[in-house]
C-alpha cells in the first residue's frame, strides 16, 4: 500500500466518522488539541498524520476501539487495542466481577450481551423472562432483541408489544447508525418484520419517564423497566463492547411477584 493510498483511506473514514458524529473541523480540531488546518490538511490527504494524532482524533470523535484499530491500519499503523476472548484467563477478574454484579441483581433478571445483542451471560432470574421461548431461540448463540420480540420467542407474552418493540428497535437502529454495524443493520430489517405496525400515539402505558415491557407470567403481569451499563475505561475491544442490561420493577407487585418467582428458580445461569 502506497503511501498516498493509504492517506487516502484514513483521511476519507475520518471524515466519515466527523460527519457521523456531526462535528465541525474546528470542534474536533479543539478536542483533540490540534489546529482546523491540521484536520483539514488530513481529511483531504495533504498530511499524514502521527500515530498519536490518529488515536487522539479517533477518542475525541468517540470512535469504538474495534473501529480505532481500523482507523489506525487504514492510517498505516499497527492495532493500539487488543481483543482478547471472553473465556480467556487474563479476563479472569471482569468476568468474576460481571458474575457478581449479575448475582446481585437477583431477583431481578439480567443480562450481559455484546455489540450484536447476542447473549454473554445472564442471572438465574432471566428464566423468568424466557418461559415458554422456543427451544431453538435458546440455541447459542441466543440473541436477546430476537428472544424478545420474535413471535416464538417473548412477544406472545408481551401485552404491549406494539408499543414497546419499536422502543426495542428504534434503540437498535441508532446504535447502528452510531457505530455502523452490518449485523446489528441486518437484525433491525429483521426485526421490523415480525412486530406490529409502530402506533400511530403513544400508548397508555407511558409511566412519565418510560415506557414499561408489560409482560404474561405464571404470577401474574410484570411490569418491568430496563436499563443499560457498560465500561466506561475499556481498552480491551471484547470488554468495551460488553452491555449490561438489568430489568427492574416498575411497581411493588412485579418486585413481589419476581422476589417469588426467585425462590423458586434453582442457582444456576442460562
Amino acid at each position: 500500500m502506497t503511501s498516498g493510498t493509504r492517506c487516502g483511506g484514513f483521511a476519507d473514514a475520518l471524515r466519515e466518522w466527523r460527519q457521523r458524529r456531526r462535528v465541525s473541523q474546528l470542534e474536533l480540531a479543539l478536542r483533540a488539541g490540534t489546529t482546523q488546518r491540521h484536520v483539514s490538511f488530513v481529511e483531504s490527504g495533504r498530511s499524514v498524520p502521527g500515530r498519536a494524532m490518529v488515536v487522539r482524533l479517533a477518542e475525541s470523535l468517540e470512535v469504538p476501539l474495534r473501529e480505532r484499530n481500523a482507523l489506525l491500519l487504514a492510517a498505516g499503523y499497527a492495532p493500539a487495542y487488543q481483543e482478547t476472548r471472553f473465556d480467556d484467563p487474563r479476563l479472569g477478574p471482569v468476568r468474576a466481577a460481571l458474575e457478581r454484579v449479575l448475582e446481585g441483581h437477583h431477583p431481578y433478571p439480567a443480562v450481559i450481551v455484546d455489540r450484536h445483542g447476542d447473549l454473554v451471560s445472564a442471572n438465574r432470574a432471566f428464566g423468568v423472562l424466557t418461559d415458554g421461548v422456543a427451544p431453538g431461540l435458546l440455541e447459542p448463540p441466543v440473541n436477546l432483541p430476537r428472544v424478545l420480540l420474535d413471535p416464538d420467542g417473548m412477544a406472545a407474552r408481551i401485552v404491549n408489544l406494539d408499543e414497546w418493540a419499536w422502543h426495542v428497535i428504534d434503540a437498535l437502529h441508532r446504535e447502528a447508525a452510531r457505530n455502523p454495524n452490518d449485523r446489528l443493520e441486518a437484525l433491525v430489517s429483521e426485526l421490523k418484520e415480525l412486530v406490529p405496525d409502530r402506533p400511530r400515539q403513544p400508548g397508555p402505558d407511558y409511566l412519565g419517564f418510560a415506557v414499561p415491557l408489560r409482560l404474561r407470567s405464571s404470577d401474574g403481569e410484570l411490569r418491568l423497566l430496563t436499563t443499560l451499563a457498560h465500561f466506561g475505561t475499556a481498552v480491551d475491544v471484547t470488554v468495551a463492547e460488553l452491555r449490561l442490561e438489568a430489568f427492574l420493577p416498575a411497581d411493588e407487585a412485579t418486585a413481589s411477584a419476581l422476589t417469588k418467582l426467585g425462590r423458586a428458580t434453582p442457582p444456576t445461569h442460562p
